[in-house]
């Protein structure tokens, strides 16, 4: 799974100094640059004693065209963390709470991916499974989107998703997946149990073996004339639901 090198933006870098300092190697700021946030970001960067450079904001639009950066880069050092399968055991357990998951079936889309990790960590889940293959990796723009989620929901990468869909089934945890139509109405499913919420790809949705790994198929029902939803959009729809009922 690709990650990324360089995270940019004023609220996904302050996110990353506050949850990951020793992850970062230098602070880029644009020169000239003033803003009460940016202030407050250097000393958070002071505090974790990471180098700052000022730079032209034309160098920083290089990297990032179109002043995306917010005139703020930061570039990482080593390996980003991130969990597999082996780990879910421990994401898991010393909770008081039913499990709640969000598995993304292949997503593609980096704004799609970073507005559904953003959504995940704002309905508490658990953890993001992903597969390492087929799937877009934590990029920049991933990370931009989430808007710090990156840094505060696990993300969990699998070699073989079906197999990790078997074995949540076999701890109990149920496993809902996603159809247009002919699933159960998604108001009308119990989701207040330990549950994994599966999400296909932009456009063919799951694919057939992880179909069969679900318990059961919801159907966000629609009153209007578009026949599906943005997978993120789907996302929020999902998980706020479960939300309410575990309340």
């Amino acid at each position: 799974m690709k990650v990324a090198q360089h995270v940019y933006g004023l609220h996904a870098v302050a996110s990353l100094i506050a949850n990951r300092p020793e992850s970062v190697a230098t602070l880029s700021v644009a020169e000239g640059a003033v803003d009460r946030r940016l202030e407050g970001l250097l000393e958070q960067a002071a505090s974790a004693r990471i180098p700052v450079t000022r730079m032209a904001r034309a160098e920083l639009d290089r990297l990032f065209p179109g002043g995306r950066h917010q005139g703020v880069i930061a570039t990482l050092q080593g390996r980003v963390r991130t969990w597999t399968e082996a780990d879910l055991p421990v994401l898991l357990t010393d909770r008081d709470e039913p499990a709640f998951l969000l598995v993304l079936d292949g997503v593609q889309d980096p704004h799609n991916l970073g507005a559904c990790l953003r959504t995940a960590d704002a309905a508490g889940v658990h953890a993001v499974i992903l597969p390492r293959d087929r799937a877009v990796g934590v990029t920049p723009v991933v990370h931009k989107v989430a808007s710090g989620a990156v840094d505060s929901v696990p993300l969990v990468t699998v070699t073989n998703l079906a197999r990790t869909l078997r074995r949540l089934r076999e701890v109990g945890i149920w496993i809902y997946g996603t159809d247009d139509v002919g699933g159960q109405d998604l108001y009308t499913a119990d989701l207040s149990g330990p549950a994994a919420f599966v999400l296909g790809a932009e456009g063919r949705g799951m694919r057939r073996l992880t179909r069969e790994h679900c318990d059961y198929l919801l159907t966000i029902p629609m009153a209007g004339q578009v026949s599906s939803l943005n997978v993120s959009v789907a996302a929020g729809v999902l998980l706020f639901e479960a939300l309410r009922q575990r309340r």
